[in-house]
C-alpha cells in the first residue's frame, strides 16, 4: 500500500481532495466519457446525414464497438490479471486517439465511407475491451476498501455528468461544424485521458500470474467462467446484465435515426434532450449511497433495475412538441436506474471478488454483459427496418424492465443486503467451493 493510501484515511475531506492518484484517475475518466458521448452522436449522424446509410447499416455501426467483447473479451481478462493494469489503459487511450483522428482526416480528404467507420468502431471497441477490463481490476487496488463506495459513486456520477455535457455540447458542435469535424473533440479527450493517467503515482506490483506459461491461458479462462457460472450472485448479475444490455442497446441503436427521420429533430435538439434526460444519471449517483444505507444494497438494486427503469416504455410515444417530454421522462428514468444500479453492483463486486481474480471475473461477466450489445444493436436495426421505428422501440424498451425479473427471481430478493464479506475460494475454484 502506498504512503498516500495509508495516510488518506486519516485526512478529512472528500476522496478527490485527499487522494492525488484517484483525482487524476477521476479526471481521466471524465475526459474520456465526455469524448465518448460526442462519438455516440457523431458516428450515427455521420452515417445518416453525410453518408446516407440505411437503418441496418446504422445498426451495424452501433454493434461494431461491442463485438470485440465476444471475440477477445475472455483472453483479455486473463492477460489483464497477468499484466500491470495502468500501462494497458495508457496504450488503449493512444490507440483510440489515432483511430478516431482518422475519421475527420478521411472526411477532409473526401474518402470517408461506412466501411471506414465500421473498422474504426471495431478496432476502438477492441481497445476499449482492454481499457475497461484493466480499469475494473485497477480501481480496487487504487482505493482502500472503505473508500470504494465513495469512489464508485464519484466515478459513475461524474461520468454521467460528462456524458450529459458531452451530448449537449456535442449536438451543438456537430450542428455548427459538422459531425466529422466534431470528432476532433473526441480525439483530444483520449489524449487528455492518457496524460492524466500517466500522472498517477501508484505503481502496481508484478502480478504473480505474469509468470505462468501461455499454455495456462485456456485453464485461466475456464477458471473465471466457472467461478461466475457457479456463484449465485455473480451468475445472477451476469445474466441480468446480458439481457438488460440487449434491450438497452437495441433501442438506443435506432433512437437517433428515429428522432432525425421520424420526429424531424436537429443534432442540437437531440443533444439538448439527451442532456436533460441524462441528468437522471447524476441524480442516481448522488442519492444511491443514502438509499442503500436505508433500504439495503439488495433492495436498492431491485428498486433501480426493476422499478425505476419501467418508464422506458414511454420512449416509443415520443412526438413533436409536448410529446418530447415523454422521451425526457423515459430516458431520464432509465438513466437514474442504470447508473445507481451500476454503482451498487460495482462496489459489491470489488469487495466480493479476490483481487487476483478481478480481471478474469470481470471479463467473464463482460463476455455476456457486453457480448449481447452487438446483438442488441443488430436486433434494433433489423426490427427498425422490418417493423418500423415505433413497433421496434415498443419491443425493445419493454425488455428493459422485464430483464429486472432475473434479479427478482434470484437470491437477491430474499436478502436486504448483498454479501458484505469477500468470497473465499481456493486458487482453482470448483462448483462446490464457489457456490454461495
Amino acid at each position: 500500500m502506498s504512503a498516500e493510501r495509508r495516510s488518506s484515511t486519516g485526512v478529512r475531506g472528500g476522496l478527490l481532495r485527499r487522494s492525488h492518484d484517484f483525482r487524476f484517475f477521476w479526471l481521466g475518466e471524465v475526459a474520456a466519457r465526455f469524448g465518448e458521448s460526442v462519438t455516440v452522436l457523431a458516428i450515427p449522424l455521420i452515417a445518416v446525414s453525410t453518408l446516407h446509410a440505411s437503418t441496418f447499416e446504422v445498426g451495424l455501426l452501433n454493434a461494431a464497438p461491442w463485438l470485440p467483447w465476444l471475440l477477445i473479451g475472455l483472453p483479455v481478462g486473463v492477460w489483464v490479471d497477468r499484466w500491470r493494469r495502468r500501462p494497458v489503459m495508457l496504450w488503449a487511450d493512444i490507440i483510440c486517439f489515432v483511430l478516431f483522428a482518422s475519421v475527420p482526416v478521411a472526411a477532409w480528404a473526401g474518402v470517408l465511407g461506412v466501411g471506414q467507420l465500421l473498422v474504426v468502431a471495431l478496432l476502438t471497441g477492441a481497445a476499449t475491451v482492454f481499457f475497461q477490463t484493466a480499469y475494473s481490476a485497477y480501481l480496487p487496488g487504487l482505493l482502500d476498501p472503505a473508500d470504494r463506495a465513495e469512489g464508485n459513486a464519484k466515478l459513475h456520477g461524474s461520468e454521467s455528468a460528462a456524458q450529459i455535457v458531452g451530448l449537449g455540447a456535442g449536438g451543438l458542435l456537430i450542428q455548427l461544424v459538422g459531425a466529422a469535424n466534431g470528432m476532433l473533440v473526441n480525439t483530444t479527450t483520449f489524449l487528455l485521458s492518457f496524460l492524466l493517467l500517466y500522472r498517477i503515482r501508484h505503481r502496481e506490483p508484478v502480478p504473480e500470474r505474469a509468470e505462468r506459461s501461455r499454455g495456462a491461458l485456456g485453464k485461466e479462462i475456464r477458471e473465471g467462467l466457472r467461478l461466475v457460472s457457479h456463484d449465485a450472485y455473480l451468475r445472477t448479475l451476469t445474466l441480468f446484465g446480458a439481457t438488460s444490455n440487449l434491450a438497452l442497446t437495441g433501442y438506443q441503436s435506432i433512437l437517433v435515426v428515429f428522432l432525425v427521420r421520424e420526429i424531424g429533430l436537429s443534432a442540437g435538439m437531440i443533444g439538448a434532450l439527451a442532456t436533460v434526460g441524462g441528468i437522471g444519471g447524476v441524480f442516481g449517483a448522488l442519492v444511491v449511497r443514502r438509499v442503500a444505507d436505508r433500504l439495503g444494497t439488495g433492495r436498492t438494486l431491485l428498486l433501480c433495475q426493476l422499478g425505476l427503469v419501467t418508464p422506458a416504455v414511454l420512449i416509443p410515444l415520443t412526438a413533436p412538441g409536448v410529446g418530447l417530454l415523454l422521451l425526457v421522462v423515459g430516458y431520464g428514468s432509465v438513466s437514474v436506474g442504470v447508473v445507481a444500479g451500476n454503482i451498487v453492483k460495482s462496489t459489491f463486486i470489488q469487495h466480493y471478488c479476490p483481487p487476483g481474480w478481478l480481471g478474469r471475473v470481470g471479463a467473464s461477466s463482460a463476455f455476456l454483459n457486453y457480448g449481447t450489445m452487438p446483438l442488441g444493436a443488430l436486433l434494433g436495426g433489423a426490427l427498425g427496418t422490418w417493423l418500423g421505428f415505433r413497433p421496434a422501440l415498443w419491443i425493445l424498451t419493454a425488455g428493459v424492465p422485464l430483464s429486472g425479473l432475473i434479479l427478482y427471481f434470484s437470491p437477491i430478493r430474499r436478502h436486504r443486503d448483498l454479501p458484505a464479506e469477500p468470497l473465499q475460494l481456493d486458487d482453482s475454484p470448483t462448483p462446490e467451493t464457489a457456490l454461495v
